[in-house]
């Protein structure tokens, strides 16, 4: 089994949050099982191509000053 991070908040009453590597894709829920239900349908449309325009999170490497 696979484990991927998430970001998540309530607001509301509303169980909001994205998946860390898909900031541009929220969803919400009215549980935070619910909200977990939700994401994982997310991640699943994105390893399948089923989400088009998809933004991804990378790292830079920088060299202090």
């Amino acid at each position: 089994m696979n484990t991927i991070k998430f970001v998540n908040w309530e607001d509301d009453g509303w169980f909001l949050g994205y998946l860390q590597d898909y900031p541009n894709y929220w969803t919400q829920g009215e549980t935070m099982d619910d909200l977990k239900d939700h994401l994982k349908d997310l991640y699943h449309e994105f390893v399948s191509g089923g989400a088009p325009h998809r933004c991804l999170v990378g790292e830079l490497a920088v060299e202090a000053d």
